[in-house]
């Protein structure tokens, strides 16, 4: 009987420490949800991450031009672009970073070519910042084809390719977009002529009777492209709405350099960055239209390489 009673009270406090258990756990659940409503501001890492519809502004332009959500088309256009891009964290929370150390870069010269600051956000569709190469061969932040590039007064060779100089591939993609505004009218179908082509505008506004964008039908990724860039707007514009919080601290910060003004050749990359106290890396990183290991200069030309000056974290 000793042993039976051993056995039960065994059982007793395991029944004890159950129930102890569930009841801590019930008043976690009960302290973290509250109602089961969580405000913006009361939002953790964890809340974060519940999917749930994204916020979509009540008034949405693109260049001044109104976006008309009163349409259900429209509206579940915008809605897949932004779901896309709330919960692609990673490509989303880098977009956000890197804003802070190019736009400064394209701001103004957009400003000084008369084209609106909401292209920006084309340059973030087109290549979230980064020179990349598409399968297509188009290149760089603003993803120009090489005949294009050429049209627009950009040196490409094998040692040269301006696509990947900001600066100057910025002036280049405003020259077509006041060339295509000149034609339409509307940066809106602009900003789809600078995915599909003039021509591409042009045969569905031929075809179909239409020369209002949100009443033509594109193909896919022409029909998506306006509201890939109202997404990236409306995000970057309301970080907060769509639970991205990125402190000003960790926002990558604009790189700084001097400027070398190079007339002659130079016939190693490598040579030149040590004797400006940099390495071949950086030079690189901050200059990579500069293709090769040497920079030939033509007779009567040259070049302006930024000069990185290293800086700690």
């Amino acid at each position: 009987m000793k042993g039976s009673g051993v056995f039960l009270s065994k059982k007793v406090v395991r029944v004890v420490e159950i129930s102890i258990l569930a009841l801590f756990i019930v008043l976690i659940i009960f302290l973290t949800q509250g109602n089961g409503k969580v405000s913006p501001e009361e939002k953790s890492p964890a809340t974060a991450l519940m999917t749930e519809s994204p916020f979509i502004p009540e008034l949405l332009e693109f260049c001044g031009e109104k976006v008309p959500l009163e349409f259900y088309d429209v509206f579940e256009s915008l809605e897949r672009e932004l779901i896309v891009n709330t919960y692609y964290h990673s490509q989303t929370l880098l977009m956000l970073k890197r804003a802070n150390r190019y736009f400064p870069v394209v701001e103004p010269i957009l400003k000084e070519q008369g084209i609106p600051d909401d292209f920006k956000y084309l340059m973030v569709a087109e290549s979230n910042m980064s020179n990349v190469v598409s399968p297509s061969g188009a290149t760089g932040f603003w993803q120009i084809m090489k005949p294009t590039a050429q049209e627009y007064k950009l040196e490409v060779t094998d040692e040269i390719d301006e696509r990947y100089h900001l600066e100057k591939s910025t002036v280049a993609a405003c020259m077509f977009l006041k060339e295509s505004y000149k034609k339409y009218t509307s940066w809106t179908l602009a900003a789809a002529s600078y995915n599909v082509g003039r021509n591409g505008v042009d045969r569905q506004i031929e075809r179909q009777g239409e020369s209002y964008y949100y009443d033509l039908l594109f193909n896919e990724e022409t029909a998506r492209y306006v509201f890939r860039i109202l997404a990236i707007k409306a995000v970057m514009t309301y970080p907060e709405k769509y639970n991205f919080h990125v402190a000003d601290s960790d926002k990558y910060a604009p790189e700084p350099y001097t400027i070398d003004t190079v007339s002659q050749s130079i016939k190693d990359l490598g040579d030149y960055a040590r004797k400006h106290d940099t390495n071949y890396k950086m030079l690189k990183y901050l200059n990579p239209w500069m293709r090769d290991k040497s920079l030939p200069v033509a007779s009567g030309k040259m070049y302006l390489v930024k000069i990185p000056e290293r800086r700690e974290l």
